[in-house]
């Protein structure tokens, strides 16, 4: 069985997405049951020079959105990356859900040969679709997911392993 452009990113960002809504109501009963403010919670890093809780959550819901528009050209909305609270950050992920849920399959035909360019200020990435999704799309948001978990763990909020995964389900 062949596993279309589709399939490897649309609900594999929901159901991340969904486990990321998850995590952010843990640490909702944590910052509550340990007298935390959200932005105790929203603000904390793992070093100085990373992005914040927020900012993680953030760049997830952007590299859905990003990738998603890159191989299936459906306009992508834009948010203000302003959130700093609980339901602020819950409500990003609800709305980055909608829209990847709008988003028809039909619409990633010839995704994994398209072009996909991405422009820096200093240079210029060309990759085929599937190349971007699979060295680039994936890799990125994964990494914004695990760096949430990471901080939540260093804040003490008991996750663990299967927290991160989710529900699991046979094929």
């Amino acid at each position: 069985m062949s596993v279309s452009m589709y399939r490897a990113t649309v609900p594999v960002f929901i159901r991340s997405l969904d486990v990321l809504a998850s995590l952010l109501d843990k640490a909702a009963a944590h910052a509550k049951e340990k007298g935390l403010s959200d932005i105790d919670v929203t603000s904390a890093r793992l070093a100085d020079d990373m992005l914040p809780f927020s900012a993680q959550i953030q760049r997830a819901s952007d590299t859905s959105k990003a990738s998603a528009l890159r191989l299936s050209g459906v306009a992508a909305p834009s948010f203000d990356d302003t959130e700093t609270t609980f339901a602020e950050l819950r409500e990003r992920i609800v709305k980055t859900t909608a829209y990847l849920k709008g988003i028809d399959a039909a619409t990633f035909g010839g995704a994994d040969t398209r072009v996909v360019t991405i422009k820096q200020k200093d240079f210029e990435l060309k990759f085929s679709g599937a190349e971007y999704l699979f060295q680039f799309g994936l890799p990125n948001f994964y990494f914004h997911i695990v760096t949430a978990y990471d901080i939540l763990r260093h804040l003490g909020v008991p996750v663990g392993k299967l927290d991160f995964l989710g529900p699991l389900q046979p094929a």
